[in-house]
C-alpha cells in the first residue's frame, strides 16, 4: 500500500505540529476581548493574513501592519519566506504586539516564529478576525466602500 498525496501532507503536517510544539516557543493566546484592551493600551496589531483579506476589512487599530504569514499559490498556502524580516524591518523585538489572522491559526505559527526570532511581547489573538467582527468590534470599512454613492445634481439630470 503505498501513500497517496494528500495521506503525505497529512503525516507530513503531523511532523510539522510536533515540531512546532516542541520548539519551546511558549505562545500566549488572548481572546478578542482583553486584545481589544492591550490594543487601546497601545500595543500594534499585526495582521498576518493576505492582503487580499486585510483589504476586505481589518481590526481598528491605531497601529497596525499588514504582513502576510502565508501566501495562495496554485499549490496551497505556502509560507513567506521573508516573513521575519519584513516584521523585524516594520517593528523591533521590543515592541508590544498582538498578531491576528483570520480564525487564529495562521497568527498561532507567526507568533510562535517571532518568540522564537526573539521578540519578547507577542501574543496571538485567539479567534481571529472573525471573532473580532462577531464580538462586534470596530471594523474600517474597506478602501471601495468609502466611495461616495451620492449622485452629483449633474447625474440626477
Amino acid at each position: 500500500m503505498g501513500f497517496s498525496s494528500p495521506m503525505l501532507a497529512r503525516v507530513l503536517f503531523l511532523l510539522l505540529v510536533l515540531v512546532f510544539c516542541s520548539s519551546g516557543a511558549e505562545v500566549v493566546t488572548v481572546d478578542v476581548h482583553e486584545a481589544k484592551d492591550l490594543i487601546k493600551s497601545g500595543y500594534a496589531y499585526l495582521d498576518v493574513r493576505t492582503v487580499e483579506e486585510y483589504k476586505k476589512g481589518h481590526v481598528g487599530a491605531d497601529k497596525i501592519f499588514n504582513i502576510p504569514y502565508m501566501f495562495i499559490t496554485p499549490e496551497g498556502r505556502v509560507k513567506n519566506p521573508q516573513f521575519l524580516e519584513e516584521v523585524s524591518s516594520a517593528c523591533n523585538k521590543e515592541d508590544h504586539l498582538i498578531v491576528g489572522c483570520q480564525s487564529g491559526v495562521r497568527s498561532l505559527y507567526a507568533t510562535s516564529d517571532l518568540l522564537t526570532a526573539g521578540f519578547k511581547d507577542v501574543s496571538n489573538m485567539g479567534g481571529g478576525y472573525l471573532a473580532w467582527v462577531e464580538s462586534g468590534y470596530l471594523v474600517p470599512k474597506p478602501e471601495a466602500e468609502n466611495v461616495s454613492l451620492v449622485p452629483t445634481h449633474e447625474a440626477e439630470l
